[in-house]
Protein backbone atom coordinates (compact mmCIF):
# COMPACT_ATOMS: atom_id res chain seq x y z
CA UNK A 1 0.00 0.00 0.00
CA UNK A 2 2.83 2.64 0.86
CA UNK A 3 4.75 1.50 -2.26
CA UNK A 4 1.24 2.74 -4.45
CA UNK A 5 1.45 5.82 -2.61
CA UNK A 6 5.01 6.46 -3.19
CA UNK A 7 4.14 5.87 -6.89
CA UNK A 8 0.88 7.72 -7.00
CA UNK A 9 3.08 10.69 -5.66
CA UNK A 10 5.69 10.41 -7.71
CA UNK A 11 3.71 10.39 -10.40
CA UNK A 12 1.85 13.51 -9.50
CA UNK A 13 5.25 15.15 -8.27
CA UNK A 14 6.14 14.98 -12.21
CA UNK A 15 3.16 15.85 -13.30
CA UNK A 16 2.82 18.81 -11.63
CA UNK A 17 6.32 19.68 -12.48
CA UNK A 18 5.75 19.64 -16.44
CA UNK A 19 2.62 22.07 -16.14
CA UNK A 20 1.97 25.57 -14.97
CA UNK A 21 0.12 23.54 -11.98
CA UNK A 22 -0.06 26.29 -9.58
CA UNK A 23 -0.67 29.68 -11.71
CA UNK A 24 -3.70 26.93 -12.75
CA UNK A 25 -4.83 26.36 -9.03
CA UNK A 26 -4.40 30.39 -8.23
CA UNK A 27 -6.72 31.16 -11.33
CA UNK A 28 -9.44 28.68 -10.86
CA UNK A 29 -9.24 29.86 -7.12
CA UNK A 30 -10.21 33.04 -8.20
CA UNK A 31 -12.41 32.18 -10.68
CA UNK A 32 -14.54 30.09 -7.67
CA UNK A 33 -14.15 33.32 -5.83
CA UNK A 34 -15.61 35.62 -8.51
CA UNK A 35 -18.25 32.99 -9.22
CA UNK A 36 -19.20 32.37 -5.65
CA UNK A 37 -19.94 35.71 -4.71
CA UNK A 38 -22.25 36.12 -7.96
CA UNK A 39 -24.26 33.65 -6.66
CA UNK A 40 -27.89 34.89 -6.46
CA UNK A 41 -31.39 33.32 -7.37
CA UNK A 42 -32.31 32.66 -11.05
CA UNK A 43 -35.49 34.74 -10.90
CA UNK A 44 -32.90 37.49 -9.88
CA UNK A 45 -30.03 36.90 -12.60
CA UNK A 46 -33.03 36.69 -15.36
CA UNK A 47 -34.75 40.05 -14.36
CA UNK A 48 -31.34 41.63 -14.34
CA UNK A 49 -29.97 40.52 -17.64
CA UNK A 50 -26.41 40.77 -18.54
CA UNK A 51 -25.06 42.30 -15.68
CA UNK A 52 -26.27 39.56 -13.71
CA UNK A 53 -24.92 36.58 -16.27
CA UNK A 54 -22.21 38.59 -16.96
CA UNK A 55 -20.12 36.97 -13.05
CA UNK A 56 -21.09 33.57 -13.86
CA UNK A 57 -19.34 34.02 -17.28
CA UNK A 58 -16.25 35.77 -15.92
CA UNK A 59 -16.05 33.32 -13.35
CA UNK A 60 -16.51 30.55 -15.15
CA UNK A 61 -14.31 31.88 -17.85
CA UNK A 62 -11.50 31.89 -15.24
CA UNK A 63 -11.96 28.64 -14.14
CA UNK A 64 -11.67 27.28 -17.86
CA UNK A 65 -8.53 29.41 -18.33
CA UNK A 66 -7.49 27.71 -14.96
CA UNK A 67 -7.71 24.31 -16.39
CA UNK A 68 -6.97 24.59 -20.12
CA UNK A 69 -3.13 25.09 -19.50
CA UNK A 70 -2.89 22.15 -16.73
CA UNK A 71 -4.55 19.69 -19.51
CA UNK A 72 -2.15 22.15 -21.96
CA UNK A 73 0.94 23.42 -21.36
CA UNK A 74 1.14 24.55 -24.71
CA UNK A 75 -1.41 26.60 -24.41
CA UNK A 76 -0.37 28.84 -21.31
CA UNK A 77 0.33 32.13 -22.93
CA UNK A 78 -3.30 32.49 -24.34
CA UNK A 79 -4.83 31.03 -21.63
CA UNK A 80 -3.04 33.28 -18.80
CA UNK A 81 -2.99 36.16 -20.49
CA UNK A 82 -6.98 36.04 -21.31
CA UNK A 83 -7.03 34.30 -17.01
CA UNK A 84 -5.47 37.34 -15.95
CA UNK A 85 -7.72 40.32 -18.48
CA UNK A 86 -11.23 38.15 -17.34
CA UNK A 87 -10.00 38.86 -13.74
CA UNK A 88 -9.63 42.57 -14.25
CA UNK A 89 -12.57 42.33 -15.97
CA UNK A 90 -14.25 40.95 -12.75
CA UNK A 91 -13.73 43.93 -11.16
CA UNK A 92 -16.54 45.99 -12.98
CA UNK A 93 -18.64 43.07 -13.66
CA UNK A 94 -18.43 41.15 -10.35
CA UNK A 95 -18.90 42.69 -6.64
CA UNK A 96 -15.42 44.03 -7.05
CA UNK A 97 -13.95 40.65 -8.35
CA UNK A 98 -15.09 38.66 -5.46
CA UNK A 99 -14.67 42.01 -3.58
CA UNK A 100 -10.93 42.04 -4.61
CA UNK A 101 -9.82 38.59 -3.66
CA UNK A 102 -10.87 36.31 -6.83
CA UNK A 103 -9.51 39.35 -8.87
CA UNK A 104 -6.01 39.07 -7.00
CA UNK A 105 -6.21 35.52 -6.89
CA UNK A 106 -6.86 35.38 -10.70
CA UNK A 107 -3.96 38.17 -11.91
CA UNK A 108 -1.26 36.22 -9.44
CA UNK A 109 -2.64 33.18 -11.38
CA UNK A 110 -2.50 34.64 -15.00
CA UNK A 111 0.72 35.65 -14.75
CA UNK A 112 2.30 32.87 -12.56
CA UNK A 113 0.57 30.42 -15.89
CA UNK A 114 2.26 33.12 -18.66
CA UNK A 115 5.79 32.73 -16.59
CA UNK A 116 5.73 29.21 -16.28
CA UNK A 117 8.81 27.65 -18.14
CA UNK A 118 9.43 24.01 -18.80
CA UNK A 119 11.93 22.15 -16.47
CA UNK A 120 15.22 22.25 -18.32
CA UNK A 121 17.32 18.32 -18.15
CA UNK A 122 20.50 19.30 -16.09
CA UNK A 123 23.96 20.16 -17.48
CA UNK A 124 26.34 17.50 -17.63
CA UNK A 125 29.90 19.19 -16.46
CA UNK A 126 31.21 18.72 -19.85
CA UNK A 127 28.06 21.05 -21.31
CA UNK A 128 29.14 23.29 -18.80
CA UNK A 129 33.29 24.18 -19.82
CA UNK A 130 31.85 23.87 -23.19
CA UNK A 131 29.68 27.24 -22.49
CA UNK A 132 32.35 28.82 -20.02
CA UNK A 133 33.99 28.68 -22.73
CA UNK A 134 32.01 29.99 -25.73
CA UNK A 135 31.22 32.71 -23.11
CA UNK A 136 34.45 33.50 -22.46
CA UNK A 137 35.31 33.84 -25.97
CA UNK A 138 32.22 36.44 -26.79
CA UNK A 139 33.68 38.28 -23.44
CA UNK A 140 37.03 38.73 -25.00
CA UNK A 141 35.72 39.87 -28.69
CA UNK A 142 33.12 42.61 -26.80
CA UNK A 143 36.81 43.37 -24.98
CA UNK A 144 38.19 44.10 -28.49
CA UNK A 145 35.43 45.25 -30.09
CA UNK A 146 35.26 47.72 -27.59
CA UNK A 147 38.59 49.00 -27.50
CA UNK A 148 39.29 48.94 -31.46
CA UNK A 149 35.80 51.33 -30.88
CA UNK A 150 37.43 53.39 -28.59
CA UNK A 151 40.60 53.99 -31.10
CA UNK A 152 38.70 55.00 -33.41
Amino acid sequence: MLSRLRSAYGWFRAFRRTRPFWGGVWLVAGGWTVLKFSLSSLQLIVSTGFGGVAGYLVGGGMILCGLIPIALPGQRYTFGLLGAVLAVVSLVVSNLGGFLVGMALGVLGGSMTVGWGAKRPRRTAADRTAADRVAADRAVSDRVAADLAVEA
